[in-house]
């Protein structure tokens, strides 16, 4: 059976780890390593990475993190040679864990609080593309209750609740002039609660060769009577709506991860995951009032899109330890479909990391992450804004734990 359950974990065909405005900053450990975890038992964090994983963690602990993120895109309109720049906004991720339990039983528990997803662009407010988005704030914050059960000395299984806490705050101009001589705007602003789930396999094959397997389930992020606020002309404000309903679509995530420790020193680790974007169809919005503005339904037509991550763990000494990875992740976003609120591409990831251990109690983890995306000059269809995105990413993070 052993046998068996392994040559499945190899033969499932996952592709990757798609971006889009899907946030992969869950664990400063992980995050120095690429964000490779799925097929270890590292810490507190397999809360999210494979919650059955968390019955072979040798410790219990609660740890604390966050993780600051720089993002820089640029703009130039096709035939212009101005450049425009998205503003220079922080966007705060953060991730907390716990574990309880006897290490030595078979029935383990765990809490995380996490954000898997997010967006955070800003850009001027008279800039080329302002009549489709100025600016765009997007934030889910996961809750997940944990229950994992070691079934043997070599395999684990567990999953977790989620609740899930999103806000969207959504900006553009109109094509109306105020008094003033300044474009009219349009603001969405909502909040939504939903629930999922994620489960996860664990394998010690031994002689150091770990595997994991895990699924994290779809989230139909719903806002209902959410704010639609119009600064425009007095005389028309009783055309334009004053509340929208609006349904995003999360994906599901299929996650297989290998773990190798080549050394008592040194600990290898690779992840693929498959996202099934494939759903995220549309971006519509119900408004209650039609009478200027109809209901809409902007075509997205994402794809399910992958990504290979590569992470590697040394121990220095007792109290220090190195890591570092690289990745390499495929947009879901196809041609015609770029827009200024997420100008995704493929990327490039690089990662370092270093952990601190003082004593047996207390641990600090530092991390940075660097996202190279790649180029793309694109035409949207609906929108017809032509030109060149470019963007980068510089996120650093830092964790606070404390084990018994």
């Amino acid at each position: 059976m052993r046998k068996i359950l392994l040559s499945m974990l190899l033969a499932t065909p996952v592709l990757g780890f798609a971006q889009s405005f899907q946030v992969n900053l869950q664990g400063q450990k992980q995050i120095g390593m690429a964000g490779a975890g799925t097929g270890l038992a590292m810490d507190e964090a397999a809360v999210f990475f494979n919650p059955g994983a968390v019955s072979f963690l040798k410790q219990n602990g609660v740890q604390a993190g966050v993780s600051p993120l720089f993002l820089k895109t640029a703009f130039r309109e096709t035939g212009s040679d101005m450049t425009s720049y998205n503003k220079s906004k922080l966007a705060t991720p953060l991730q907390a864990y716990a574990t309880f339990g006897s290490p030595s039983g078979k029935l383990r528990f765990g809490i995380g609080v996490y954000t898997p997803f997010g967006g955070a662009m800003h850009w001027d407010e008279d800039w080329t593309g302002k009549y489709t988005v100025t600016s765009l704030d997007l934030q889910a914050i996961f809750v997940q209750p944990t229950v994992s059960y070691k079934l043997t000395d070599w395999l684990g299984i567990g999953a977790g609740f989620v609740y899930a806490n999103g806000k969207v705050d959504l900006r553009r101009a109109l094509p109306i002039t105020k008094a003033d001589g300044s474009s009219a705007t349009a603001q969405l602003e909502g909040h939504s609660h939903d629930f999922g789930w994620n489960a996860g396999l664990f394998a010690d094959a031994g002689n150091g060769l770990t595997f994991g397997l895990t699924h994290r389930s779809k989230v139909d992020a719903t806002v209902k009577n959410g704010d639609a606020r119009f600064d425009v002309p007095e005389a028309l404000r009783p055309t334009f709506p004053t509340t929208f309903n609006a349904t995003l679509n999360l994906p599901a995530t299929t996650s297989l991860g290998i773990g190798y420790q080549v050394s008592a020193e040194t600990t290898l680790a690779l992840d693929v995951n498959w996202v099934q974007w494939n759903r995220y169809k549309t971006l519509s919005f119900d408004y209650d009032n039609n009478a200027r503005i109809p209901d809409t339904e902007s075509p997205r037509n994402y794809k399910d899109a992958g990504a290979i991550r590569l992470g590697a763990q040394h121990l220095l000494d007792s109290k220090f330890v190195l890591r570092a990875g690289v990745g390499y992740a495929i947009t879901p976003v196809e041609d015609g479909y770029v827009t200024p609120e997420v100008p995704d591409a493929d990327r490039w990831l690089l990662s370092a990391g270093l952990g601190y251990k003082p004593d047996e109690h207390f641990q600090i983890d530092l991390s940075f992450l660097y996202e190279n995306v790649k180029s793309r000059t694109q035409t949207n269809l609906e929108t017809n804004l032509s030109g060149t995105f470019k963007t980068v990413a510089y996120i650093p993070g830092i964790s606070v734990s404390y084990k018994w």
